[in-house]
C-alpha cells in the first residue's frame, strides 16, 4: 500500500515544484530587462565585455532633471493623457458593458465583433485614417485628439473587461434596493458600484496602461506638439547616450510598477474581476 499511497503525494510535490519553477522563471525574465537598466543608468563608459561598469556616474539623472530636460513636461503629458483616457474610457464604456453583460438581443455578437475590431486593425492604419479628419477638424498635435485617438484601442478592454463583470452580476440587488425607497444615484453608489468596483479597477488598469504607452497614435496624431514619455524615449534611444536611455526606461516603467502593486488584489482571489471573461 505504501507505494501506491506515495505516488499522489510525489506527484503533488512534482507540481509544486514546476509552479515555483515557472514563477521563479517569470519573475527573472521581468526583472532581468531592469536589472539591465537599472546598471546602465547609473555606468559611465561601459563597455563590452565587461561584466559590470567601472566607473559609476549620475550624469543620465542629472540630465533627466536639468532645466532644459524635456522630461518633466512628457510625464505631465503622459499622466494628462493617462488618466483622461482611463477616466472617459470607463465613463463610456460602463453603460456598453452592462448592456452587453446583462441582457442577450439580436446583433450582439456582430456589436462585440466591432468592439474588438480596433485591436485587429493595425494601429498604423487608424492612425492615418484618423489623422486626415483630425488635421481638418483642429485635433492634430494637442492633448485633445491624442486623447481621443487613444480611446480606439483602449475601448475594447474596458468594454470586454466590464462585461465580463455584468455578465456575473445580479441586478435583482438594484431592485430590491429601488423597491426600499432608494433613488438611481443611491442605487448605483450603494450597490451597483461596490458590486463592480473590481472590475472598474481591472478595466482602468488596462487603460492606463495601454495609453500610457501608446507610442504611434500619439506620434501620428501629436504631429511632434504632443511629447510624452514613449515618444521622448524613441527619440533618445536612436541616439548614443545608452544610459540616458536607460534612465528614462526607469522613470517610464516605474509609473506601471507602481499602479500594479496597488492595484495586485484586484486580479487575482475573491475580488479578482478576471473570472467574468469566460461567460462573455
Amino acid at each position: 500500500m505504501t507505494p501506491v499511497l506515495s505516488r499522489p503525494a510525489a506527484g503533488v510535490r512534482l507540481a509544486h515544484f514546476l509552479h515555483y519553477c515557472a514563477v521563479g522563471l517569470l519573475i527573472f525574465l521581468l526583472l532581468t530587462p531592469l536589472i539591465a537598466f537599472f546598471f546602465n543608468a547609473f555606468s559611465f563608459r561601459w563597455f563590452y565585455p565587461q561584466l559590470f561598469p567601472k566607473e559609476i556616474s549620475l550624469r543620465a539623472w542629472e540630465s533627466i532633471v536639468a532645466a532644459n530636460s524635456k522630461v518633466p513636461e512628457a510625464l505631465l503629458n503622459s499622466t494628462i493623457l493617462a488618466v483622461g483616457v482611463t477616466l472617459s474610457s470607463v465613463i463610456i464604456g460602463l453603460p456598453a458593458a452592462r448592456a452587453l453583460g446583462l441582457y442577450s438581443f439580436r446583433g450582439k455578437r456582430v456589436i462585440e465583433f466591432l468592439i474588438i475590431s480596433p485591436t485587429i486593425v493595425p494601429g498604423i492604419a487608424v492612425a492615418m485614417g484618423l489623422n486626415i479628419n483630425f488635421i481638418r477638424w483642429g485635433l492634430s498635435g494637442n492633448l485633445l485628439g491624442v486623447g481621443l485617438v487613444h480611446l480606439v484601442p483602449v475601448m475594447p478592454y474596458v468594454v470586454l473587461t466590464l462585461s465580463g463583470v455584468f455578465s456575473n452580476y445580479n441586478p435583482e440587488y438594484e431592485q430590491q434596493a429601488r423597491s426600499l425607497g432608494a433613488g438611481m444615484l443611491a442605487t448605483f453608489w450603494h450597490v451597483t458600484l461596490p458590486a463592480v468596483f473590481p472590475g472598474i479597477v481591472v478595466a482602468s488598469l488596462f487603460a492606463y496602461l495601454i495609453s500610457w504607452s501608446q507610442y504611434i497614435l500619439t506620434f501620428l496624431i501629436g504631429a511632434g506638439q504632443v511629447i510624452t514619455m514613449p515618444v521622448l524615449l524613441f527619440s533618445t534611444a536612436s541616439g548614443s547616450n545608452n544610459a540616458l536611455t536607460a534612465a528614462m526606461s526607469l522613470v517610464f516603467v516605474a509609473p506601471s510598477i507602481l499602479i500594479l502593486i496597488l492595484t495586485a488584489r484586484y486580479l487575482s482571489g475573491k475580488s479578482s474581476a478576471i473570472g467574468g471573461f469566460g461567460q462573455l
